[in-house]
């Protein structure tokens, strides 16, 4: 405990240590001022814009982030703050009518309950005072009602056993279900409104809709809550929103969820693997009559990762968020096979020619449609400009900011960042994003970062490069590094057959893609090849611990809640099917040769490399044995290395002061061997 304490404060001393380092530049301190904003609801008349703004809050004891609610007029003359205090207030939804918003605040008892409060201003009121929490929620379509989600709550049996000290866990048993409640805004004689529980058994619901006319609900649910299992499997029913019968209308292999009522009420659309088990990460888009039926796909989006915003008013197309390769974007999917949206009325179109309603030089995100169908709200960010909130029609046009969250934020000179490609040994093109040093000089050879993302599926964007992450971008531009971002074989954004090439190939054509990259910036002619480094979180910090064993090129490493060995990490791990089939859809005890093929850990006799392990405490995605291993080992080959370890972290810092941390822990032990 002692030396975890001095740890924590030789971290914090190293943050504020290197704040000193100008009040102009990229300092992590400096980063963490930005303010992100997290969420977007429109008004049903398209006037309004709800939005949540998060920040961290690192005053004395506090390391935590704080969220609360914001709401500008469309057209420019209002831009206010909402909600305040200690406890945040996010999730805002206007009611039907537009007059009032619901939202979620944690500021009784440190549980999520539903608060209401006028458009106009006044006090918020509490609607929900639930015993486990509400996880999400929705307005039925006349506004006297509110479905929302809640965990079963713990039994009376349950809290003495857990007072007496005899709450023994069984593993995969006694699970906690998420089920449909409806809670009316009417108040009774006697002060309380009625609740009314709709599902309930040994099933977990995770998403849901109200039919247009209120009378029914439609959910997706899965066969319990883990994130392993309801990853695999997922059905959709109906229930009548007075309570009644469940009739499942979509039951199959693989995932089925996410399900949204069309506007007239006949259809719903849901977010499919298509009748089978998807672990790798594709979603279509599918649609079946509101009564049940035949299932009906559409047509195909770009990346096939599609996730349903809204229906068009009118019926005839979808709005879909995606990946679409470097930008994150709004696409406009038409509803049926035989409709054919007009072609030349909006901002761009995919491969495919589907319509793209936002720009593909930046990330959009957090997106909502009006009722009315007029307009959208969303954020919108790129590599060189804050994210804010836009709002554009519905075809995209005339977006114009209507919000200033970050105007104070007194951005340093930036790095120059752009989106570069190169073809790999196989001739796959890649994409990566590369920002240059700050005080970047032409003719000037710089130390390059190799930056890998999770995943695989995970994606680099062109989102703002002075935002806080893991890994800070422009920090490292700062101390003069180029920072090298690949989107390798197996990302997301970029279609299924580019994410299924590193199916039962990690660590091969992957490390082809990563490697080619850095030959290419160094053909450039701007990276010194004496002065190589590499970092990555997850499968980054896979790809990490492999790099050290195939090759002495780098000059040090860090690798960040990685797995190193695939074998004990099926057996640990909270998604041990995802594992399963990447490695090719074997147990390791069907053919362990696979997975021992693929593990850094069985080529530790090859590093040489100066390597730094970091992981969190709490991590389930990747357990901290997997960091534990690879230290051990080079600890134990002489390889010289470090390990640190945050408490209470899960799989990355969720705690500010941490996350604060990393990065200036990880710029001091790449100057440390620095030529």
């Amino acid at each position: 405990m002692l030396n975890m304490t001095k740890t924590i404060f030789l971290s914090l001393f190293l943050v504020f240590s290197l704040s000193s380092f100008g009040q102009n530049t990229w300092t992590a301190e400096k980063i963490m001022q930005y303010k992100n904003i997290t969420a977007t609801n429109i008004s049903p008349d398209g006037k309004f814009i709800a939005y949540v703004v998060n920040v961290p809050v690192m005053v004395g004891e506090k390391s935590e982030y704080n969220s609360q609610l914001w709401v500008a007029a469309t057209d420019g003359t209002m831009d206010v703050q909402y909600t305040r205090g200690e406890k945040s207030s996010t999730a805002p939804q206007f009611s039907p009518d537009g007059k009032q918003i619901a939202f979620l605040s944690n500021r009784v008892d440190n549980k999520n309950q539903i608060f209401v409060l006028r458009l106009m201003g006044g006090e918020a009121e509490q609607i929900s005072f639930t015993k486990s929490g509400v996880s999400s929620f929705k307005w039925s379509p006349d506004g006297k009602r509110i479905a929302y989600l809640m965990k079963d709550p713990e039994t009376e049996e349950e809290e003495k056993r857990k007072k007496e000290k005899t709450d023994v866990i069984l593993v995969d048993k006694d699970y906690k279900y998420d089920h449909i409640y409806t809670i009316s805004l009417e108040v009774a004689k006697d002060g309380t409104r009625k609740t009314k529980q709709l599902t309930e058994g040994t099933y977990h619901v995770n998403g849901f809709d109200w039919s247009p006319d209120g009378s029914t609900i439609a959910f997706s649910f899965a066969p319990n809550p883990t994130i392993n299992d309801g990853g695999l499997e997922s059905d959709i029913a109906i229930i009548p929103a007075d309570s009644g019968k469940v009739t499942t209308i979509v039951k199959r292999p693989g995932v089925d969820t996410g399900p949204r009522y069309s506007p007239d009420g006949k259809w719903i659309a849901f977010q499919s693997s298509g009748g089978r088990p998807e672990r790798v990460g594709l979603t279509d888009i599918y649609k079946v009559a509101a009564s049940g039926g035949e299932v009906i796909e559409l047509q195909k989006t770009p990346d096939r990762s599609a996730n349903i915003v809204a229906w068009s008013e009118d019926g005839t197309h979808l709005f879909i968020a995606e990946n679409y390769k470097t930008s994150q974007a709004l696409i406009a999917l038409p509803s049926s096979s035989d409709l054919q949206l007009p072609k030349g009325d909006y901002l761009a179109y995919s491969e495919s020619e589907l319509p793209i309603l936002t720009s593909t030089n930046g990330s959009a995100g957090a997106f909502s449609v009006s009722k009315s169908g007029n307009r959208i709200s969303f954020t919108f960010e790129d590599v060189n400009t804050p994210k804010e909130v836009f709002t554009a029609g519905i075809r995209g046009e005339n977006a114009k900011k209507i919000s200033s969250i970050n105007a104070n934020f007194d951005a340093p000179t930036l790095g120059k960042t752009e989106v570069i490609s190169w073809k790999s040994k196989d001739g796959l093109v890649i994409e990566g994003i590369l920002t240059y040093p700050v005080d970047y000089q032409p003719g000037k050879k710089y130390p390059i970062i190799l930056q890998i993302h999770g995943g695989p599926a995970g994606v680099f964007s062109q989102t703002y490069t002075g935002a806080p992450s893991i890994y800070m971008t422009q920090f490292f531009a700062q101390h003069g590094f180029i920072v090298l971002r690949p989107n390798p074989r197996g990302s997301t954004g970029y279609g299924k057959d580019f994410r299924y090439a590193n199916v039962r190939d990690w660590g091969f054509g992957d490390y082809e893609d990563l490697m080619t990259g850095v030959d290419h910036v160094l053909d450039m002619g701007i990276a010194d090849s004496n002065n190589q480094f590499v970092m990555g979180w997850s499968y980054g910090g896979y790809m990490t611990s492999w790099i050290v064993t195939q090759t002495d090129r780098f000059n040090a490493a860090s690798m960040g809640a990685g797995l190193p060995n695939l074998i004990s990490m099926v057996t640990t791990t909270d998604i041990p099917d995802y594992i399963v089939v990447h490695a090719g859809g074997k147990e390791y005890w069907e053919d362990y040769e696979e997975y021992e093929k693929h593990s850094a850990i069985y080529y530790m006799k090859n590093v040489v490399t100066p390597t730094q392990v970091i992981h969190g405490a709490n991590d389930l995605r990747v357990p901290l044995a997997q960091g534990q291993e690879f230290y051990n080992s080079l600890k134990r080959k002489g390889v010289d290395t470090e390990m640190i370890m945050y408490p209470r972290t899960p799989h990355g810092p969720t705690e500010p002061k941490f996350l604060m941390d990393v990065s200036p822990r990880i710029l001091t032990w790449f100057e440390k061997y620095m030529k």
